[in-house]
């Protein structure tokens, strides 16, 4: 089993954060995702999400920004395991320009309606239709 720890951020506009992997990843080449990565085995999920999130955005946040949204487990083919994710959100004044693609294609905001049409990922398939239709997602727009 692996762990792993994404993030979500949102803008003013309520557009996810997504990631546009590109073809070399062992999981999911070619898809877009969440912005995040294997946990570390001396490392919690809270501050993997952190450590991710800096490390493919050039984004640090102070401790505390992140909010837990859901821990799911998700099947990953080229692993062949049930992995368990921990997806953590925030919401953000940031825009793409201030956002640093060190992974993947791209890194960018995108419209929630965009978001549910695109070539998702295994975790993203089920976290970002879930959080565009959850009160932690309608609280970040009020």
């Amino acid at each position: 089993m692996h762990r792993f720890a994404s993030v979500l951020l949102v803008d003013r506009r309520g557009w996810l954060l997504l990631q546009e992997r590109d073809e070399h990843p062992v999981i999911d080449p070619e898809k877009w995702g969440l912005v995040g990565g294997h946990v570390e085995a001396d490392e919690g999920y809270e501050s993997a999400a952190y450590r991710e999130l800096a490390e493919e955005t050039g984004v640090e946040l102070a401790p505390g920004t992140l909010r837990l949204f859901r821990e799911i487990e998700v099947f990953h083919e080229a692993y062949g395991t049930l992995d368990t994710a921990q997806v953590w959100y925030a919401g953000t004044d940031l825009a793409d320009t201030d956002v640093r693609a060190a992974e993947g294609r791209q890194i960018v905001f995108v419209e929630p309606g965009r978001a549910r049409s695109l070539d998702l990922t295994a975790s993203a398939t089920v976290v970002v239709p879930a959080f565009l239709g959850s009160e932690e997602y309608r609280e970040l727009l009020a």
